[in-house]
């Protein structure tokens, strides 16, 4: 995937609309397409690295209520000519189709490759990623068979919706403020899956989502992770200009100040 333009690459994830309630979520909503609205005269390119939604889950005829005003800014933006990149995260991996076809999107499942700006960039929402995490990267495999998607698309929108919204607060519950903690770079299992890729191959940025702490950490000699945070507490982007990667915070849009 390569790119060339004097404008700005903007990178954001984990926004997991449609928690803690409707009230709150439509509010953070209008503040995304508020955003979105505010750079799309800079966009070259929007990636969205997953967790935009806290539970998606296409059925063949029906899609979860809501997000409405983000979906219909989306499409705005790229009938306009703004390629917009979505990426499944663990939250909302059950994308099929709908978004491709009514806003579209480019969907991926995997990590890519983007060489813009003199750059070669690693983006990714970071999920089953590094060493570790085996528990979560089982039940990966299992939520990606296709089988298993198959019964589950069997329930009524109802129930399969409700259970996995019950699922979703009691993981969130389980984990606590974890995401809200550096751990050390030694404990960073994403740390460790860059410095494992630089050894065969060089990237200038690693970009990621998941942890939902936004991170900038040197992990080659030129060579960075960025993690992108979230917009539940921190309401932070990354944005590529002139070749330099930078975290940044909304509403404000200055560069983020990071206590790690």
């Amino acid at each position: 995937m390569n790119s060339s333009s004097d404008k700005k690459i903007y990178f954001a994830s984990d926004f997991h609309l449609g928690v803690p309630n409707h009230e709150v979520s439509l509010k953070r909503e209008k503040l995304l397409v508020r955003w979105l609205d505010e750079i799309k005269n800079q966009a070259e390119a929007i990636y969205l690295v997953g967790d935009i939604f806290d539970f998606w889950f296409e059925y063949k005829h029906a899609i979860p209520k809501g997000f409405v005003r983000l979906q219909g800014k989306i499409a705005e933006l790229t009938d306009s000519g703004i390629p917009i990149h979505f990426f499944t995260g663990n939250h909302d991996m059950w994308m099929f189709g709908y978004h491709e076809k009514e806003l579209g999107v480019t969907l991926h499942r995997d990590p890519v490759i983007v060489k813009s700006q003199g750059k070669k960039i690693f983006v990714g929402h970071g999920d089953g990623l590094g060493p570790g995490d085996k528990g979560y990267k089982f039940i990966k495999r299992v939520f990606a068979n296709r089988f298993f998607q198959w019964c589950f698309a069997r329930l009524h929108p109802n129930f399969g919706i409700g259970i996995a919204n019950f699922s979703s607060r009691k993981s969130r519950a389980a984990t606590g403020n974890d995401d809200e903690v550096f751990l050390g770079e030694e404990k960073e299992w994403l740390v460790h899956y860059c410095k494992e890729m630089l050894e065969n191959e060089h990237f200038d940025y690693f970009i990621f989502g998941h942890r939902h702490l936004p991170l900038d950490i040197k992990v080659g000699e030129n060579s960075r992770y960025i993690n992108l945070g979230d917009w539940l507490k921190y309401y932070t982007y990354g944005v590529l200009e002139s070749g330099e990667m930078k975290l940044k915070t909304y509403p404000s849009n200055e560069p983020f100040k990071s206590n790690v």
